[in-house]
Protein backbone atom coordinates (compact mmCIF):
# COMPACT_ATOMS: atom_id res chain seq x y z
CA UNK A 1 0.00 0.00 0.00
CA UNK A 2 0.97 3.57 -0.65
CA UNK A 3 1.38 6.19 2.12
CA UNK A 4 3.06 9.28 0.61
CA UNK A 5 5.75 10.85 2.80
CA UNK A 6 4.51 14.42 2.15
CA UNK A 7 1.18 13.77 3.92
CA UNK A 8 0.11 13.44 7.56
CA UNK A 9 -2.29 10.75 8.78
CA UNK A 10 -4.86 10.08 11.51
CA UNK A 11 -5.74 6.96 13.48
CA UNK A 12 -9.12 7.15 11.70
CA UNK A 13 -7.37 6.71 8.31
CA UNK A 14 -7.70 10.22 6.90
CA UNK A 15 -4.79 11.98 5.23
CA UNK A 16 -4.06 15.70 5.08
CA UNK A 17 -1.86 17.80 2.79
CA UNK A 18 -1.20 21.32 4.08
CA UNK A 19 -0.37 24.21 1.74
CA UNK A 20 -0.20 27.49 3.66
CA UNK A 21 -3.33 27.45 5.81
CA UNK A 22 -5.34 25.38 3.31
CA UNK A 23 -5.53 21.63 3.70
CA UNK A 24 -6.70 18.97 1.28
CA UNK A 25 -8.14 15.92 3.04
CA UNK A 26 -9.15 12.41 1.97
CA UNK A 27 -9.03 8.81 3.13
CA UNK A 28 -5.95 6.63 2.91
CA UNK A 29 -5.18 3.82 0.53
CA UNK A 30 -5.60 1.45 3.50
CA UNK A 31 -9.07 2.86 4.29
CA UNK A 32 -10.38 2.64 0.73
CA UNK A 33 -9.04 -0.92 0.47
CA UNK A 34 -10.77 -1.92 3.72
CA UNK A 35 -14.06 -0.31 2.67
CA UNK A 36 -14.16 -1.89 -0.78
CA UNK A 37 -15.97 -0.36 -3.75
CA UNK A 38 -17.07 3.15 -2.83
CA UNK A 39 -20.46 4.06 -4.27
CA UNK A 40 -21.30 7.38 -2.61
CA UNK A 41 -19.61 10.21 -0.70
CA UNK A 42 -21.92 12.39 1.42
CA UNK A 43 -20.41 15.66 2.63
CA UNK A 44 -22.78 18.54 3.41
CA UNK A 45 -20.60 20.57 5.76
CA UNK A 46 -19.27 23.25 3.38
CA UNK A 47 -19.00 26.58 5.18
CA UNK A 48 -19.04 24.96 8.62
CA UNK A 49 -16.30 25.36 11.20
CA UNK A 50 -15.60 22.06 12.92
CA UNK A 51 -13.24 20.87 15.64
CA UNK A 52 -10.60 18.19 15.12
CA UNK A 53 -12.10 14.67 15.12
CA UNK A 54 -15.64 15.92 14.38
CA UNK A 55 -17.54 14.08 11.65
CA UNK A 56 -17.53 16.03 8.37
CA UNK A 57 -19.34 13.47 6.20
CA UNK A 58 -19.74 9.81 5.35
CA UNK A 59 -18.49 7.45 2.69
CA UNK A 60 -20.69 4.60 1.51
CA UNK A 61 -19.24 1.40 0.15
CA UNK A 62 -21.05 -1.70 -1.09
CA UNK A 63 -20.71 -3.34 2.32
CA UNK A 64 -20.75 -0.45 4.82
CA UNK A 65 -21.13 3.26 5.59
CA UNK A 66 -18.25 4.93 7.41
CA UNK A 67 -17.95 8.33 9.09
CA UNK A 68 -15.27 10.78 7.96
CA UNK A 69 -13.39 12.57 10.76
CA UNK A 70 -11.68 15.93 10.44
CA UNK A 71 -7.93 15.64 11.20
CA UNK A 72 -7.61 19.23 12.50
CA UNK A 73 -9.96 22.12 13.29
CA UNK A 74 -11.02 24.50 10.55
CA UNK A 75 -13.66 25.66 8.11
CA UNK A 76 -14.66 23.43 5.21
CA UNK A 77 -14.35 25.47 2.01
CA UNK A 78 -14.90 22.95 -0.79
CA UNK A 79 -16.02 19.40 -1.54
CA UNK A 80 -14.42 17.60 -4.46
CA UNK A 81 -17.01 18.07 -7.25
CA UNK A 82 -15.79 14.97 -9.11
CA UNK A 83 -16.97 12.65 -6.36
CA UNK A 84 -20.66 13.34 -7.00
CA UNK A 85 -20.54 11.46 -10.32
CA UNK A 86 -17.36 9.43 -9.77
CA UNK A 87 -17.13 8.28 -6.13
CA UNK A 88 -14.91 5.40 -7.30
CA UNK A 89 -12.06 7.95 -7.64
CA UNK A 90 -11.56 7.43 -3.90
CA UNK A 91 -10.66 3.81 -4.71
CA UNK A 92 -8.56 4.42 -7.81
CA UNK A 93 -6.72 7.62 -6.79
CA UNK A 94 -7.16 8.29 -3.03
CA UNK A 95 -4.33 10.86 -2.86
CA UNK A 96 -5.07 12.56 -6.18
CA UNK A 97 -8.45 12.98 -7.87
CA UNK A 98 -10.11 11.11 -4.98
CA UNK A 99 -9.54 13.89 -2.41
CA UNK A 100 -12.65 14.80 -0.42
CA UNK A 101 -12.50 18.33 1.03
CA UNK A 102 -10.46 21.51 1.23
CA UNK A 103 -10.26 23.15 4.64
CA UNK A 104 -9.01 26.47 5.97
CA UNK A 105 -7.05 25.27 8.98
CA UNK A 106 -7.50 27.12 12.29
CA UNK A 107 -3.98 26.25 13.54
CA UNK A 108 -1.60 25.05 10.80
CA UNK A 109 0.92 23.90 13.45
CA UNK A 110 -1.61 21.27 14.62
CA UNK A 111 -0.99 19.29 11.42
CA UNK A 112 2.54 18.44 12.55
CA UNK A 113 1.11 16.58 15.57
CA UNK A 114 -0.46 13.99 13.24
CA UNK A 115 1.31 10.79 12.18
CA UNK A 116 3.90 10.80 9.41
CA UNK A 117 3.95 8.00 6.83
CA UNK A 118 6.31 5.85 8.92
CA UNK A 119 4.08 6.00 12.00
CA UNK A 120 0.94 5.39 9.94
CA UNK A 121 2.54 2.39 8.21
CA UNK A 122 3.34 0.97 11.66
CA UNK A 123 -0.26 1.56 12.77
CA UNK A 124 -1.83 -0.37 9.90
CA UNK A 125 0.86 -3.04 9.92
Amino acid sequence: MNFPADLRYTKDHEWIRLEGNTATIGITDFAQHELGDIVYVDINTVGKSLAAEEIFGTVEAVKTVSDLFLPVAGTIEEVNPLLEKQPELVNTDPYGDGWMIRLTVTDPASVSALMDSTAYTALVG
